[in-house]
């Protein structure tokens, strides 16, 4: 009996160990097979994005393709001298054109060719034209015989920057108040200063 027992015993061995071995490697094939379908769909996916050369619907009139440029400009808003908060939720990623993103607000990123400044307010819900600023919640700032609305771009004052369109390291600062020059330089040191993320 102690040899057929011990013989039993062997054989069940054998089998649970084959059994277990069986489960563990069916468990890893299956574990692989979920993982590489995951990596084709990532990748997929990321060479889409990065070949993107379509237009997606809702884009600017006289935009290119996205993804056929990709230029970054610093911008500064001072209203009566406080800045505007481009960082907040609000204003993040409103096109994929062209936008705010990282929770930065003071980076413009654009991403395609033929995009203007313009396109990038209205996307904001932010009226903007030669004489007025107006916030989303219709709160306009407009030019008056005491204060004004003024436009520059890489520190050349502009009569109106709506159908501008932004090239890599522009500096735009739009102010609207009654400054003078001094306060105006300030700013556009305070803009020239400005970590322009890329």
């Amino acid at each position: 009996m102690g040899r057929k027992d011990r013989k039993e015993r062997e054989i069940k061995r054998d089998n649970y160990a084959t059994k277990h071995s069986a489960a563990k490697k069916k468990e890893t094939l299956i574990a692989i097979a979920v993982l590489s379908v995951i990596a084709v769909i990532v990748g997929y996916a990321g060479y889409m994005f990065v070949n993107m050369t379509v237009e997606a619907p809702g884009g600017p009139e006289n935009a290119g393709a996205l993804g056929s440029e990709h230029a970054h400009a610093a911008i500064l808003v001072k209203i009566f001298g406080d800045e505007f908060d481009f960082s907040a939720p609000a204003y993040q990623i409103k096109s994929p054109w062209i936008h705010f993103e990282s929770r930065d607000g003071t980076t413009i990123h654009k991403h395609a060719t033929g995009v203007e400044l313009e396109y990038l307010f209205n996307s904001l819900s932010i009226g903007l034209d030669d004489q007025c600023y107006v916030f989303p919640d219709g709160k306009a700032f407009c030019t008056t015989d005491e204060y004004s609305l003024k436009y520059f771009i890489n520190g050349e004052a502009m009569s109106d920057i709506r159908n501008y369109n932004i090239v890599e390291d522009d500096r735009i600062l739009i102010t609207f108040g009654g400054e003078t020059d001094e306060q105006i330089q300030e700013y556009q040191t305070q803009l020239d200063n400005q970590e322009i993320m890329k």
